[in-house]
């Protein structure tokens, strides 16, 4: 009972007792503390979350920071509250876009799964995915911002670690002393390094998105190089292929490539990669060899003078047109 207790007085105005004026509460009390109950299991819930939940009031300043957060940033509690959240705990270069986020949630805009990093009583960063909520209160007055978040830091540095490694092997690829070139599933160009664009003078934008072969191959071997890439396509690779690639001038390169079947992360086959050696200079000279044996051979077989000769046991092995003309 909700009670006025008034003193009860006689005609003489001398005090002859109290009486009570009340009003039945128990259904409000039982509510009162139903929800004082529910407030304290929320806020047990709140504290002992394994999730990190922080909060601020409206004046962008630590108002809530569970046992979690306090753990992640090395922060207590008792020292993290009633500092200003940005300011104190995020690093520099996300202060603007958090303080943006916070912003639009105390207009009542909240925002999902947007990664902040904080900054921890050691100085390290903590990665942390989270959800900004509008906090309100009984008459939906905003009072506030309550993050739940989730430490993605083990995942972040992963990532952050595979991005890196990315970007080296795409500067290794891009700068390597080799010509490295790729084709997609269906045989256009979708990588060109710096090697292959000064050897064939074509620059990597007017190389991608080329079907390789009919654009770059010489006429007589597209065939032979369309069936290579197919079996790698296939995964089936092949090593030390030689193939002619046309230039931009109109010469010819010749290259000695390895075809190595492009996975994906699940394994699937999405391309094929080509690491070659240019072998023009080789190849050049061989091709000069070839021709001068072949011009030595014709002057030996048409000379206008018998020529013959033999090996080490005494056996004919050389014998030409005019000895054989002459000898019959």
């Amino acid at each position: 009972l909700l009670v006025n207790a008034t003193t009860r007085r006689d005609a003489e105005n001398n005090i002859v007792g109290v009486v009570g004026v009340a009003q039945d509460v128990t259904e409000a009390a039982k509510h009162d503390r139903a929800v004082a109950a529910m407030a304290n299991e929320l806020r047990q819930l709140i504290d002992t979350a394994n999730a990190p939940i922080f909060g601020i009031d409206v004046d962008g300043d630590v108002n809530e920071w569970n046992d979690k957060t306090a753990e992640i940033t090395g922060f207590s509690k008792e020292e993290a509250f009633d500092k200003p959240l940005v300011s104190t705990f995020i690093v520099p270069s996300l202060r603007r876009s958090v303080q943006e986020v916070l912003d639009n949630a105390l207009r009542g805009k909240g925002t999902s799964n947007y990664e902040l990093e904080f900054r921890t009583k050691t100085n390290e960063v903590r990665y942390l995915l989270v959800n900004a909520t509008t906090r309100r209160d009984a008459n939906s007055g905003i009072v506030g911002v309550v993050g739940v978040a989730q430490d993605v830091t083990e995942a972040a540095q992963h990532d952050r670690a595979v991005a890196a490694m990315a970007n080296e092997l795409r500067q290794l690829v891009d700068t390597a002393n080799a010509p490295i070139f790729g084709i997609d599933v269906h045989g256009n160009v979708n990588e060109w390094n710096n090697k292959t664009a000064e050897i064939t003078g074509f620059t990597k934008e007017e190389a991608f998105d080329k079907p390789l072969v009919s654009t770059f191959i010489v006429s007589s071997l597209r065939q032979s190089v369309q069936e290579v890439m197919d079996n790698a396509l296939q995964g089936r690779e092949t090593s030390n292929y030689e193939l002619e690639f046309r230039t931009k001038s109109g010469e010819i390169r010749y290259l000695l490539v390895n075809a190595t079947t492009r996975r994906d992360a699940d394994s699937n086959i999405v391309g094929v990669v080509g690491v070659a050696q240019d072998v023009t200079e080789a190849a050049q000279h061989d091709r000069a060899v070839a021709a001068m044996a072949n011009e030595l051979r014709q002057l030996v077989d048409t000379a206008n003078a018998p020529i013959f000769g033999i090996d080490v046991y005494g056996n004919v092995n050389e014998w030409n047109d005019k000895t054989a003309e002459i000898t019959g």
